[in-house]
């Protein structure tokens, strides 16, 4: 059995990790570390774990798991990985944003790779440290690429997306609270969030002349889980051919799928799927984009990853069922 480690136990990412990989069958978690939760049971804090496992977090480390899954903030695993070694053979993916643009990717004898199956999947299989991406990246580059791919985006791209309260993870502040939060509704990092470093990333990874603008309004949701989001430019071709370069450009992938149908949240929640609908308005096309961010959008899409590494099927423990009322 693959030995499984996992840093920053008590957030929603990891709580996500615990609960897929507790049902993976060739792994096992040889310890969940928490300095804020050593000693107490990891149900205590993900509580939906009640009855699944009696495993408890621990301050302490076992420096040669196969797997090490870093679900840190934004800036700590590189401090992490700076403070404690592992061994030479102990594959690391990465859930923060420190290591996911080009120019960050090489860390001491590290060098990470951009975790998104749909564009680097050969390369994932081959490599030991993974950037995941991050869970507005996925939704939206998921709707671009198969335009980059073909050198369809010509024009600016404007998105609108909405997450729900999970994406700002566990600590409390103005905005997550319940009595601001329901029957609410706002935007937030206005044409500035971090996700669109790594979307025009990968965007220009495809497409290396795209020199246009993307225009992205992040909003926050009064709901817990998902991200919903949508994106036009301008596409001359008609709405039949946007699906056939769709179709073609996922018809290898596990978990995304193209929809004829319009799309709604539920559709996804609690699941590794994303779902993408395509809609013609005279020369603009309008692409809708939805995942589970905490799933797709970051835990989900982690043992996808882990699964490619080692050469597992790509669905091993992630035969995930929604929940659609």
């Amino acid at each position: 059995m693959i030995q499984i480690g996992i840093i920053g136990g008590a957030g929603y990412t990891a709580g996500e990790l615990i609960r897929i990989l507790l049902y993976h069958k060739k792994t096992t978690i040889n310890f969940v570390y928490s300095t804020s939760n050593a000693g107490n049971k990891i149900s205590n804090v993900h509580q939906d774990l009640v009855g699944e496992t009696n495993m408890k977090f621990t301050n302490t480390i076992n420096d040669t798991v196969d797997v090490l899954f870093l679900c840190l903030g934004h800036g700590n695993s590189k401090s992490f990985l700076e403070k404690y070694q592992f061994s030479d053979t102990t594959k690391i993916i990465d859930l923060s944003n420190d290591f996911r643009l080009n120019e960050n990717a090489s860390f001491q004898n590290k060098k990470f790779v951009y975790g998104l199956p749909e564009l680097n999947k050969e390369a994932i299989k081959l490599v030991n440290f993974i950037a995941n991406p991050g869970c507005f990246a996925t939704a939206i580059q998921l709707a671009l690429l198969p335009l980059a791919e073909n050198g369809l985006l010509k024009d600016d791209v404007h998105i609108n997306a909405v997450t729900g309260a999970t994406g700002a993870g566990t600590s409390l502040s103005t905005t997550t609270h319940f009595t601001w939060r329901d029957n609410n509704f706002s935007y937030y990092k206005p044409f500035t969030h971090q996700h669109l470093d790594e979307i025009n990333q990968s965007v220009q990874q495809l497409q290396h002349s795209f020199a246009k603008d993307i225009y992205f309004m992040p909003n926050r949701g009064n709901f817990s889980r998902g991200i919903f989001a949508t994106a036009y430019t301008n596409f001359d071709d008609r709405l039949e051919e946007a699906k056939k370069l769709y179709q073609d450009f996922y018809k290898e992938a596990q978990f995304t799928h193209i929809s004829d149908e319009n799309l709604h949240l539920k559709q996804v929640v609690n699941t590794n799927k994303c779902l993408i609908h395509l809609y013609k308005h005279e020369n603009k096309l309008l692409i809708t984009s939805i995942i589970d961010n905490l799933v797709k959008g970051a835990s989900g899409q982690a043992v996808h990853n882990m699964n490619l590494m080692l050469g597992f099927a790509e669905d091993e423990g992630l035969q995930l069922k929604g929940t659609y009322f």
